[in-house]
């Protein structure tokens, strides 16, 4: 697992300094555990939370995915479905927010590693 680009890292959810080891210790169809991670890189040994709180930013990241998820919902009933009433944009879009949870919640704490954390790659490792 040499080379491992900074994307592919990210999609499988891979430490951003080695990206060898695993961020999350379930897979994230888990309904229990979905949200395990690890304290530390089982690889290299960076520890992933540096502070208290230290995912509350990548809440952000969650909140700016389900927007954007519920607005492209949204314009697809407006447009394919003719403007449907209320209800429907309610029926469609909230189960739909339930349903990428589990994966909006991983994407977003990975994402705030890769990005926002400042760790960088060390290939060596």
């Amino acid at each position: 697992m040499e080379n491992v680009s900074k994307l592919q890292a990210v999609s499988e959810g891979r430490c951003p300094r080695c990206r060898k080891g695993k961020i999350f210790s379930r897979p994230f169809y888990s309904l229990r555990g979905f949200d395990d991670m690890y304290e530390f890189c089982p690889h290299c040994g960076l520890k992933y939370e540096v502070e208290p709180g230290y995912f509350y930013g990548a809440m952000f990241v969650s909140y700016a995915i389900s927007g954007g998820v519920a607005l492209v919902l949204g314009f697809l009933l407006f447009y394919l479905a003719g403007d449907p009433g209320g209800w429907v944009y309610v029926a469609v879009i909230a189960p739909a927010m339930v349903l990428i949870a589990p994966v909006n919640f991983r994407f977003s704490r990975v994402l705030w590693l890769h990005y926002v954390a400042g760790i960088k790659y060390q290939p060596g490792l």
